[in-house]
């Protein structure tokens, strides 16, 4: 073998196309943004926390839930209970309640949900007021005028990305892989997403994910956007990173 040229022994052409992976141990910060952790992981965080706030979108809620194991009959998992937790504490309650399966191999997204901005004010003040300044102030929340999302995961294993995109709030991505009830473990969590933060789901695995989820309004279908989403009908999610990529050249204009 040679000790100047490992793969001397290979064509021109595919010495030219070769790559390595990359194995270098990354921070916990940049594996939130970029590959990606146990959803467990940031279930174990407060995300309230100073030194948590430079990695989480604000708004965001990841919370562990309890799944207890029925022997020789199988397994009951609590999603959330309206008067405990962390919804009793940011004062949401699902107005409508609903499920979905995802086929082994599928993704969804990015899907995205109108901010509501009140009249006499502009998004970057109302949001940065909201999510920065007040972000303990729950009460402030247009939960009637907004889609907010609360996600379960009751089957199968899936990878979430969550994009903030919202004005005036800082550009950060949040990757990370979440168990359905029946793989019983840290990572069966169950997720908030507010209004203006993109999200995505690719199922991990050759099991169907079902999941249920609950709206804090009815479903209106203009409060449905789309941002890069062809991965639900295209074989390959080009445009997924196309979209993430946009982070770097926003950093460069600053």
């Amino acid at each position: 073998m040679s000790k100047t040229n490992l793969w001397a022994g290979l064509n021109d052409a595919a010495q030219a196309e070769l790559t390595s992976r990359d194995y270098k141990v990354r921070s916990f910060t940049q594996r939130v943004a970029e590959m990606g952790v146990e959803a467990g992981e940031l279930a174990a965080i407060d995300s309230r926390k100073p030194d948590a706030k430079k990695i989480w979108i604000p708004g965001v809620e990841i919370f562990s839930r309890q799944v207890r194991p029925q022997r020789h009959r199988g397994i009951f998992g609590e999603f959330a209970r309206r008067d405990e937790g962390i919804l009793a504490r940011i004062g949401f309650w699902p107005k409508q309640w609903a499920t979905a399966r995802m086929f082994a191999g599928s993704a969804k997204g990015f899907h995205i949900h109108p901010p509501s901005i009140p009249s006499g004010t502009t998004a970057q003040k109302w949001l940065h007021r909201l999510f920065i300044t007040e972000s303990g102030k729950y009460s402030l929340r247009c939960y009637d005028d907004e889609q907010w999302d609360v996600m379960f995961f009751v089957q199968g294993r899936a990878e979430m990305i969550l994009r903030d995109v919202r004005a005036g709030l800082p550009l950060r991505t949040m990757r990370f892989f979440v168990d359905g009830d029946n793989h019983r473990g840290q990572n069966n969590v169950g997720v908030v997403v507010p209004p203006g933060v993109a999200h995505a789901i690719r199922v991990e695995g050759s099991e169907d994910v079902i999941m249920v989820y609950g709206t804090s309004v009815i479903f209106h279908p203009e409060f449905e956007g789309r941002i890069a989403s062809e991965i639900e009908t295209a074989p390959l999610p080009e445009s997924w990173q196309k979209f993430l990529d946009q982070s770097g050249k926003q950093e460069k204009k600053k």
